[in-house]
């Protein structure tokens, strides 16, 4: 370490997101990345903004992306916050909301990065236990505690929350700030934001970069009551005032307006999501039902990291986590349909059995 380091600096273990190697014929399914293009109208809007006008600053409070994502889910533009990506959205959000008094709750087995802003801002947590079928138990969550963060649905499981389940919970806990990260939202789970007009407390933050294709654009928002959003700005506002350039902003735009398009995507990943969920059955795996653009699976002859491990001999890359409980699974992305089948012939041949 730097001798030049602060103690913050010293102290930080930073998140480790999935592995970006340059594999030749490599077949990628460790990062829930879109295996399909963002929309041509998407493109084109971003090649447009790419002009001479990049040399001046772009809208600070990106109003007319606002405004669409307003209309898009049936709010008014100040509910609506938006940021370079989900994660500083909840980077935001853990600085301007969820620092409480008492500790943030948070599920044991989730997204990996909730720990590392907690010790990034000086949040205290408390993890709280998924069940035996690691699902999320909202009475776990009643009567002790901070706020909350949890994302619907749930990573790495893949398994959702119900609308009426989240009513419940932000009712019940009134009194603290509830978070809901839909990241995966689109792949199958109730969306809480129609829940928003009721709750005062509940901001819900989705992302581009899964279900619009747009993980290299770096957009995602979060919609809440306004005073919630407020705290928001005002954090952004002393950190980066200009957080959304213009060929993001004009792509976010294009992205919502092409809903065509997006459906089309989403409904072909799904389908490979079923297919697939099906395929690894077959081959003796244990598999987690899934709203999210994953899979979780584990299979019960071969460790987790043994089984990623030989597929990575075999040019197939998926995420495996060295963590308690979930060790043994696999997190595998729902890739193209050529992806897939590279994927289940090569786990064909580890695990012995017919595709």
């Amino acid at each position: 370490m730097s001798r030049y380091w602060s103690d913050l600096a010293r102290g930080l273990s930073p998140y480790v997101p999935g592995e970006q190697p340059k594999i030749p014929g490599l077949v990628k399914l460790n990062t829930n990345e879109c295996p399909f293009p963002p929309s041509p109208q998407t493109l084109d809007a971003i090649r447009a903004a790419a002009d001479d006008t990049l040399r001046l600053y772009p809208d600070p409070q990106s109003t007319h992306l606002r405004e669409v994502l307003a209309d898009y889910h049936g709010v008014t533009p100040d509910q609506v916050f938006v940021g370079n990506g989900s994660d500083e959205v909840l980077a935001h959000a853990f600085a301007g909301l969820l620092k409480q008094p008492r500790p943030l709750l948070f599920p044991d087995v989730t997204y990996s990065f909730y720990p590392v802003y907690c010790r990034l801002f000086g949040l205290d947590h408390q993890t709280v236990p998924l069940d035996d079928g690691m699902r999320v138990r909202v009475d776990d969550y009643l009567g002790h505690g901070g706020a909350i963060v949890i994302p619907n649905p749930n990573a790495p499981t893949g398994i959702a929350l119900p609308r009426a389940e989240i009513a419940r919970l932000a009712a019940a806990r009134a009194d603290v700030p509830v978070l809901i990260d839909e990241a995966y939202v689109d792949f199958g789970a109730e969306t809480a934001v129609p829940l928003v007009r009721d709750h005062p407390n509940l901001l819900v933050v989705q992302t581009f970069s899964k279900s619009r294709a747009l993980a290299g654009l770096r957009v995602g928002y979060a919609i809440g009551d306004a005073a919630l959003i407020q705290a928001l700005t005002r954090v952004k506002d002393s950190f980066n005032s200009y957080p959304l350039g213009r060929p993001a902003q004009a792509g976010a735009v294009a992205a919502i307006q092409d809903e065509a398009w997006f459906q089309q995507t989403r409904a072909a990943i799904v389908a490979n999501r079923e297919a697939l969920a099906a395929t690894l059955t077959r081959l003796g795996f244990d598999v987690l039902p899934s709203s999210a653009n994953f899979l979780f699976a584990r299979h019960p002859d071969h460790t987790g990291q043994a089984l990623a491990a030989a597929l990575r001999e075999r040019a197939v890359l998926v995420r495996n986590f060295a963590a308690p409980r979930i060790a043994d699974h696999l997190r595998i992305t729902i890739g193209s349909e050529p992806e897939l089948a590279r994927l289940t012939e090569a786990l064909a041949e580890i695990v012995g059995g017919a595709v």
